[in-house]
């Protein structure tokens, strides 16, 4: 597949970055160059507040009315359900996940519209009880331009989270996709004013950390909302406070799966192979710790490390595949550091517990289906 040059969605309009510099974004299955894309600067930035402030104060968006702007978002989700295939197909290539999980998302990220397309006009307010006899509104109103940052692990439906729901109450955005998964996005954006999306209601900006910082620090943006890890969480609500921002995180963690003696026992296993394996882990609430009670331990250990040898590791475009490979070296580098904290520690794996270097495997970012068992919770894997 040739590598296609994108650019930015800003004001309505496809552009280039202010700078003219650019980045390629890569297929985490071969290593090979999937797009071209602009690198934001603070002018580029600059450029999408102002049409996201323009949008907003001039009423293009928030002065629809609530019909208008939900009927704007279902037909968006029509859309998604029409391109299924070919955002699914770019969806895969870029984050490398399997296609079938890709579709799924796409249905999930059509329904994310849907339901806020269809919450629009149910936007209530409150009457509040007052002293003599007063009368006294709460009244629900946009707050004005939306800074979005988005993570590489569900590109397009965590986009649709922070869009969907910003855009219905009558919020304008401007939105930074991760710098490794930003191609769905941006291919969406074709369809953005067929469905009757003003001009600045959504503005796209590519590039890296310093373009998110240049969002979050803006004095137009008037609101944050983030996915992603803690470290950068902390970051933002810091940077954010200068300006008074509203910030709304949702950050990583190390969640923890509890199975007792008297669950189905085929259908917690399941349930514990798919909270560790899905999306390659990639998921900030993923069962990556397996708490079992004693009595089946044993027996729930040996069928999970069963299952766990027909899960099916390769490109994500293989309709067989269940597991996809990690999104770029530097993932790939602090697995790899684990599994060797691991082996320092010594840690008894069940299955996996390396790199995948075999055959086409070898050219992407791939990992062994890994199991390690009898950790101890004060162990580094456990703990971090």
């Amino acid at each position: 597949m040739a590598a296609r040059t994108y650019k930015m969605y800003i004001n309505g309009e496809f552009v280039d970055s202010h700078s003219k510099k650019t980045f390629e974004v890569i297929n985490p299955a071969n290593q090979e160059v999937l797009g071209i894309v602009p690198d934001a600067d603070r002018e580029d930035v600059n450029r999408a507040v102002a049409a996201a402030r323009e949008c907003f104060d001039s009423g293009a968006w928030p002065g629809k009315t609530h019909a208008e702007r939900g009927r704007a978002l279902l037909k968006l989700a029509d859309v998604i359900r029409n391109r299924t295939e070919e955002l699914a197909r770019l969806e895969c290539l870029n984050n490398g996940k399997p296609i079938v999980e890709a579709e799924a998302d796409m249905s999930d990220v059509a329904s994310c519209f849907e339901y806020y397309g269809g919450l629009a006009n149910k936007i209530h307010g409150e009457v509040l009880p007052v002293p003599d006899n007063a009368l006294s509104l709460a009244i629900k109103e946009p707050i004005g331009v939306a800074g979005q940052i988005i993570p590489w692990n569900y590109p397009l439906l965590m986009a649709a989270w922070k869009l969907a729901p910003a855009l219905a109450a009558g919020c304008t955005c401007v939105i930074k996709p991760a710098e490794q998964t930003p191609l769905s996005l941006l291919e969406l954006a074709s369809s953005f004013h067929d469905v009757g999306l003003p001009s600045g209601a959504v503005n796209i900006v590519t590039g890296f950390g310093e373009t998110g910082h240049e969002i979050v620090v803006h004095q137009d943006v008037d609101k944050i909302a983030f996915t992603g890890s803690v470290q950068v969480g902390k970051l933002i609500m810091k940077n954010a406070s200068d300006t008074l921002k509203r910030v709304s995180l949702e950050l990583g963690g190390k969640s923890p799966n509890i199975f007792f003696a008297d669950a189905d026992f085929e259908a917690a296993v399941d349930g514990a192979l798919f909270g560790v394996f899905i999306n390659q882990g990639e998921v900030c609430s993923a069962g990556s710790r397996i708490l079992v009670q004693k009595s089946i331990y044993d027996k729930f250990l040996e069928r999970m490390t069963e299952k766990a040898k027909n899960i099916k590791l390769g490109n994500g475009l293989d309709r067989d595949t269940k597991m996809g490979p990690v999104i770029n070296q530097e993932q790939l580098d602090r697995v790899q550091h684990y599994m060797e904290v691991a082996k320092k520690e010594k840690l008894k794996v069940a299955i996996g517990g390396d790199l995948a270097r075999t055959g086409d495997l070898s050219k992407g970012f791939f990992v062994q289906p890994t199991i390690y068992y009898d950790v101890d919770n004060r162990s580094t894997l456990a703990q971090e």
